[in-house]
Parts: structure tokens; sequence; C-alpha cells
């Protein structure tokens, strides 16, 4: 069996994250998406809430699970849950760099878990959870952050507001 974790803060969940998760549930048998806390951002959702909203998202995927994990490397809980590979998903050069760096740190901890990265399209390359936060709240957001995250998300951000 092909198992995959996909982890992030997905704070809030975009478009971008779930057509990557789309394309995992696709490439995997089992793709499971883990939802942590970067202790360098404050979230504005609880890592409770975002996994409740995530399994929203992918409930039409049913090889896809959510689940949550805290302060241990994400490289040894996918070895934990017998996952060989880490799903990632680049929008940039930037983001190559950085999973580069990643990829090579989880080589070095998990020989046996492979990092697998998918060019997100052009269309979802500006998206991103800070900037759909940036744009909540100004005249008309509504419309503009309807775009860029899936329907539950907007749903969630139109009731907060």
């Amino acid at each position: 069996m092909r198992r995959a974790l996909y982890a992030g803060s997905f704070d809030p969940p975009t478009n971008g994250h779930l057509w990557v998760l789309e394309e995992g549930a696709r490439l995997f048998d089992e793709l499971v998406v883990v939802v942590g806390q970067n202790p360098q951002k404050k979230g504005s959702w609880s890592v409770e809430e975002r996994v409740a909203i995530l399994a929203q998202c992918v409930a039409h995927l049913p090889n896809v699970s959510v689940r949550h994990f805290d302060g241990r490397y994400l490289v040894r809980v996918a070895a934990q849950l017998g996952a060989r590979y880490l799903l990632r998903g680049l929008r940039n050069a930037s983001d190559f760099a950085y999973e580069q760096t990643i990829r090579n740190v989880n080589r070095d901890l998990e020989p046996s878990v492979e990092s697998v990265f998918l060019i997100t399209p052009r269309e979802l390359a500006e998206v991103s959870s800070s900037t759909v936060r940036g744009m909540v709240g100004f005249e008309g957001w509504q419309d503009v952050v309807a775009t860029k995250v899936p329907k539950p998300v907007l749903e969630r951000l139109l009731r907060a507001r």
C-alpha cells in the first residue's frame, strides 16, 4: 500500500492545499493529512478547528483522512504511521529551495521516507494562507476570498465576521 502524509498548518486551508490533496488522493492508496501548529506563526483557528474544516473539504475523497500532530518531527510521524512518502506542494522557486533543505534533513532522520513534490498550477501559485488572511475584512473581501478557498473555509470565514 502506498501511504503518504501531507502536512501543514492549513490556517486557513486554500484551494492550493485542496489541489495537492486531490492530486495526492489520486497518486496514493492512502493520504493522511496532518495538521500542526507552526511555532513561528500565531494561528487564527485552533488545530481542532482546522482538522474539522479540512475533514469537510476532503469528504469527497474516501482515501484521505485528517488528524493533528504536535511536537514531533513530521518525518518520524510518517515512519510511525507506515507512510513511505511526504507529499509537498511547490508554488515557486522559493518553496523549492526551502523544501529541498527540509527533504535533506528528513532523509537524514528517516531514510525510508521519501519526499514527493507537486508543482501547483499557475492559477494557484499565488494563493497562500497568509495572503487569504490578509484579504479578509476589506470591502468586497468575500468575492475575492471565495476564489481562493474551498467552500467550507469561506463559510467559516463568513460566520466569523
